[in-house]
Parts: C-alpha cells; sequence; structure tokens
C-alpha cells in the first residue's frame, strides 16, 4: 500500500522521485469473455412469403425442401450489438449459442448477413442478401445448447446480423429470445489485450474489468457546451465566431477578451441527427477514457438544456447501455421549479436503463448545491417520488459548503459529494471530509479536477501544471473514497475541462487513466515510456495586447500563481530527460515509474525528450508557443503527450 501511495504523491513537487508501482491486477494477456443476448430475432418462411413471425417463441431453420415442400426453405435472422469492449483486442473468438426445441440430427450453418432487415417487418418477400458462410453444427439435443463459431466476422464493437441455414430437410427448431427462461440466442465473445502500444504507457483495463470494481468514476457533464452548437466546421463555427474571438457576440465578451479559452475537437459538418451523433462521440471518448458515466448538469426543465440531456441518455443507449448517467439538477438553474414538476422530470428521465441505479433500484439523484432547498424540502420531493411514480432516491447531495450541511441531510442521503477546488493548497488534506462522512455511514463522491481558469468572471486557481490532478486523485485514493466525480468534463467558460480539447488534446484524460486504474484496481505496471508536457502560453503578469478592462486575479486562498513548465514522466526504467524552453536546454535524470519536474517557463517553443541507452524512447513538442505579450489574456494549461501525434 505504501508503495503505492508513493507513485500517487511522487509527482508532488518540484524534484522527480521514484515511484514503484504495484502489478496490474489481472494479466493482460489472460482471455477475457463477454456475453450478449439477441437484440432481434426472427425466422422466415418461403412457404407463407408474407408472413411475419416476428412474435413467435421459436426460430425453425430448414432446407429446400423441407417437409418434402419445393417452397419450404426457412432461415433465422439474429442480431447482436457487441460493446464495451477495449479498443485494442486481439485473439477474439466469437461463438453463437443456441437453444434446441427439439432433438435432430441436422446440421445449421451461420453466414453473415449483407442486407437491413428488421425483426418486426422481415418477411421472406423482404429478407435481406446474405453474404459468405461461417460455423456449423451438427446435431441438437432438445433443450440443449449448441455452438457455431463466427469469429472472422466479429472484430471488436459494433452490430452484427447472422443468418442461421441448412440443407436438411428436416427443420432445426430452435427457442427465440421471447422464449421463457432467457433461452434465446447468445454470442459470447473471448479475446485478449494486445500490449500497450496506443498512447498509454501501460494497458488500460478492460471496460468490463473496470466496470467489475465496486468503485466508480463519473465525469460532469455541462450541457451549454457540446461538441458542437450549429454543425458548422470547426473555423467558422459558433465556437470560433463567437465564444473564441473577443468580439463574438457582438462584443458582449470583449471586456474579458472573449468567453472561452479552449473548445472541444472540431469536426466536419454531419448530416442527420448531428447533436445525437456528438453526443454518441463523447460516450464513445469516455468509455474509452475508463469512465463509468456521467453526472448530467440538469440545468432546466425546458429550452435545449433540457432536449440535451435527453439526448445524452439517448446517446448512453445507443452506445453502451452500461454507461452510467447520474442524473445532477442543478439547484442553480432549478431554483424556481416546482416539487411535482421536478419529480416529474426526474421520473421522465429515469425510465432510461442508462439512468444511474444502485444494485436495490434506487435511482441516484445528486444535486448540485443542494444546500440551495432544505433537506425537509429533499424529504418531501423524494416522498413524492416514491407516492407518485413508484421511485425510490438514493439521494446523494453535491454541496459547496459540505461541513455546513451534512447534520442536516444526514438522514435523507445515501451519500455525500461536495464540489471542491481547483488548486493545491484547498486539496491538501481532502481525506478529512471522505473520514467524516464514512464515520457517519455514507459513501463519498470525491471531486477529481485539473485547473479552473473563468475569463467571464474574473478570476482564476493556480493548478500547478498536473499538479491539482494528483492530488485530488491521492485524495480520493488515500481516503478511500467510492465514487469520483471529474469536475468536469466540459465547462469550457470555467476551463476545468477533462473532454478531448483543442489545447489538450486527450492528454489530461490520458493521465487520468492512470490514476482510475490505480483507484479501482490498484496501479498498472508500466509497459511504455511517455512524457507528458504542461505549460501556460504566457506568463502569469503578462499584460494582454488586446483592451481588456477586465482581467483574471487569483482567488483568495489559492495557491500563488507560478510560471512553469512541468514534465510528467511515466517510465519503465530510469532515463535522462532533455527540455528544451525558449531554446534553453536543461537535463536531469528520471527515475522510473510516475515523477514529475517543473522548469522556469520562458517566452518560445517548448519541448522535451527522454533517452535511454543512447537512444531516444520518447518525445514531444508542444504546438503552442509561449508570449510574453499575448492577444488575450490566456491562463489555461495546454498539455502535449509523447503518446499520441
Amino acid at each position: 500500500m505504501l508503495n503505492r501511495l508513493r507513485a500517487l504523491v511522487a509527482a508532488a513537487g518540484l524534484v522527480a522521485v521514484t515511484a514503484v508501482a504495484a502489478p496490474v491486477p489481472a494479466s493482460a494477456a489472460e482471455p477475457v469473455s463477454a456475453g450478449f443476448t439477441a437484440a432481434d430475432d426472427v425466422f422466415i418462411s418461403q412457404a407463407e412469403p408474407a408472413k411475419s413471425f416476428a412474435t413467435a417463441e421459436w426460430m425453425s431453420v430448414c432446407g429446400d425442401a423441407c417437409n418434402g415442400s419445393s417452397v419450404g426453405q426457412r432461415i433465422a435472422l439474429v442480431r447482436f450489438q457487441v460493446t464495451g469492449l477495449p479498443q485494442n483486442v486481439a485473439n477474439v473468438h466469437a461463438t453463437i449459442e443456441v437453444t434446441s426445441a427439439r432433438t435432430t440430427d441436422t446440421t445449421v450453418t451461420a453466414r453473415t448477413v449483407t442486407g437491413d432487415w428488421s425483426e418486426s417487418a422481415t418477411t421472406w418477400n423482404t429478407r435481406p442478401a446474405l453474404g459468405g458462410t461461417l460455423g456449423s453444427h451438427t446435431g441438437f439435443a432438445q433443450n440443449a445448447t449448441a455452438t457455431l463459431d463466427v469469429s472472422s466476422a466479429v472484430t471488436g464493437n459494433g452490430t452484427f446480423s447472422f443468418a442461421l441455414t441448412q440443407a436438411d430437410a428436416t427443420p432445426t427448431v430452435l427457442h427465440s429470445s421471447r422464449a421463457s427462461g432467457d433461452r434465446g440466442p447468445r454470442l459470447t465473445v473471448t479475446y485478449t489485450e494486445a500490449p500497450a502500444a496506443g498512447p498509454l504507457p501501460f494497458t488500460l483495463p478492460s471496460t468490463a474489468q473496470l466496470r467489475a470494481s465496486g468503485k466508480k468514476v463519473f465525469a460532469h457533464y455541462f450541457t451549454p457546451y457540446p461538441v458542437s452548437l450549429d454543425n458548422q466546421a470547426p473555423a467558422n463555427d459558433y465556437y470560433a465566431r463567437n465564444y473564441l474571438n473577443p468580439d463574438g457576440e457582438s462584443g458582449k465578451h470583449a471586456a474579458y477578451g472573449g468567453l472561452l479559452r479552449d473548445r472541444p475537437l472540431g469536426r466536419d459538418p454531419l448530416g442527420g441527427d448531428w447533436a445525437l451523433a456528438d453526443f454518441e462521440t463523447e460516450v464513445r471518448q469516455a468509455v474509452a477514457a475508463g469512465l463509468d458515466g456521467f453526472t448530467v448538469d440538469i440545468l432546466s426543465l425546458t429550452s435545449a438544456h433540457w432536449t440535451r440531456v435527453q439526448k445524452l441518455i439517448t446517446a448512453a443507449e445507443n452506445v453502451d447501455p452500461g454507461f452510467s448517467i447520474v442524473l445532477m439538477p442543478d439547484m442553480n438553474g432549478l431554483a424556481s421549479a416546482g416539487s411535482d414538476a421536478f419529480a416529474s422530470a426526474m421520473a421522465q428521465l429515469a425510465a432510461s436503463d442508462s439512468v444511474y441505479r444502485l444494485g436495490d433500484g434506487r435511482l441516484v439523484v445528486a444535486p448540485f448545491k443542494a444546500e440551495a432547498r432544505t433537506a425537509a424540502w429533499w424529504s418531501d420531493w423524494m416522498e413524492t417520488m416514491r407516492t407518485e411514480h413508484g421511485i425510490e432516491v438514493a439521494l446523494v447531495p453535491c454541496f459547496l459548503d459540505f461541513n455546513r450541511y451534512r447534520d442536516a441531510f444526514a438522514p435523507i442521503s445515501y451519500g455525500f459529494a461536495n464540489w471542491g477546488g481547483r488548486n493545491p493548497a484547498a486539496n491538501s488534506s481532502l481525506t478529512t471530509n471522505i473520514g467524516r462522512a464514512h464515520d457517519m455511514g455514507k459513501i463519498w463522491m470525491q471531486p477529481v479536477s485539473v485547473q479552473d481558469e473563468r475569463p467571464n468572471q474574473g478570476i482564476y486557481d493556480e493548478a500547478g501544471n498536473t499538479e491539482n490532478l494528483r492530488l485530488t486523485w491521492k485524495g480520493a485514493i488515500d481516503g478511500g473514497a467510492e465514487w469520483v466525480q471529474l469536475t468536469t468534463w466540459n465547462d469550457y467558460s470555467e476551463n476545468t475541462q477533462f473532454a478531448p480539447s483543442r489545447n489538450a488534446g486527450w492528454t489530461y484524460l490520458d493521465i487520468n487513466a492512470y490514476y482510475l486504474t490505480c483507484f479501482k484496481l490498484g496501479c498498472p505496471q508500466l509497459t511504455k515510456d511517455v512524457a507528458y508536457v504542461t505549460h501556460r502560453v504566457q506568463p502569469v503578469a503578462a499584460q494582454p495586447s488586446y483592451p481588456e478592462t477586465k482581467l483574471m486575479k487569483l482567488r483568495s486562498g489559492s495557491t500563488a500563481g507560478r510560471d512553469t513548465v512541468e514534465v510528467l514522466t511515466m517510465l519503465t526504467g530510469s532515463a535522462t530527460v532533455s527540455v528544451t524552453i525558449g531554446g534553453s536546454v536543461q537535463t536531469y535524470t528520471a527515475p522510473a515509474g510516475v515523477s514529475a519536474r517543473t522548469l522556469p517557463l520562458r517566452p518560445g517553443s517548448v519541448s522535451a525528450s527522454v533517452s535511454r541507452g543512447g537512444g531516444a524512447v520518447a518525445e514531444v513538442s508542444s504546438p503552442y508557443a509561449v508570449s510574453a505579450t499575448p492577444y488575450v489574456q490566456d491562463l489555461h494549461y495546454r498539455a502535449v503527450s509523447s503518446g499520441r501525434s
């Protein structure tokens, strides 16, 4: 345990410290299996070419001369949706398991399906086109399972359709998904994970392994800033024209040099329901980063924000029903909402299987700034949910002032959370509140954060490069928090985002993936050398050339502002690190494991290289130049990784 904690705190100081990592809980080469029930299954009959068998509890498969008929062929169609597999799957083996309703000495063959079909409407006359043959099985026993190998058609996540056919004239009768006893078709996918060849310095455990942990990691989703606001190309979309441009929205944000300093990764215009497609992209990004779900900030029960909440939930359903959406009503935005309307709205969202519930079925509701309503108000609201909507609520209030309100809320709460600070000084002793919650018999959701700079509010926190991120994770792990909330996924107006962005790419999520794995399963073995570089694009005190009248000032009580470049290394062995800042080169020896070093910020370019045995093992160059005279005040830390180009 001591070594694991040392690995987490090693990079907190200004000098490099060796980090001893614990082994991965499960071998990266150990086979993992995932099972999927049929999303759709039906059979079609040549003898009844216009008939739908969508309600049948069986599926019949038979050859051309079935029961002596010249038009007796029957084909079963089955579709599976494979989700949750890691991106680096290897040695994939996939089998369809079917349960027979009769004993027959017949041979059934699986084939790919290349055409469209639907369970409810497909008949022989509208049957889809079929592709090549896959695996076969001969001999079926009543109520026994038979398997067909379809490995060549399943390579990872996706939707896969198969046809079951045969040449025999005796029907093979199989149970459909509508049969009692859960005897419908099932797809089992067994795989291993390839060694870390991607951007991370370790093999990220599979989604199934991460979700098997009782500890949960959610990211706070803020609906004002989806991937796109107008479905335009990023060079001229709403973000570029109005939020990043200091003269945007008719000069509304000119006093502080524009509303935002960063934005989501751009993409080309899309057809169809592009907003839903964007939410699906963000769900996939979060799953790939190892997250369990989003805590969605519910700002309104109407308007575009309400629509976005609904689309986000639909996106989770479409991409990965195991990805959870935690309802987080924002009690600033919902200050005037009546209890009955609020209850009806939460009950409406709770109808989705993607909305997070505890194992006992209770709906998790985690209101932001819960203290805006009294504990008595929340108690009455929970009773309304119970009596009017049949929903038991597990309340996890997220406080701005935990210690002031914890006692009043304890009798009605399943757990506690707070919004937390965004600087090392505020996050130096986080275990105290976690211990208080545990002493009261409550779970704790610990906020983990990167940074916080708010141009429109004229305030910023000093994050100390990645020091704040590492300290908040240390608090969650040291204190034994049950849940973590990344604050935030995408609040670009406060510059607290973890989401893939213009200024940081995937870097913060990649660093976060290491600590997330430590939190859930124990720190993983490092198998690849990676260096992460973070820096601002201006000294803290630099004055912008744009005529801003409202400059950000350091938040009271924050860590003092600093002008540093940080190199955070995750190394398989000790190595030499050379850092170039504004033409000045500094070299030091970094130990194996996780360590950090800070160096003075200078105008110019920033890069770092890691070498061992006379050869480079990691190199990274920041595309963000440092200027002593920035155009607008910009205190957002940029981040780059040697693991991603």
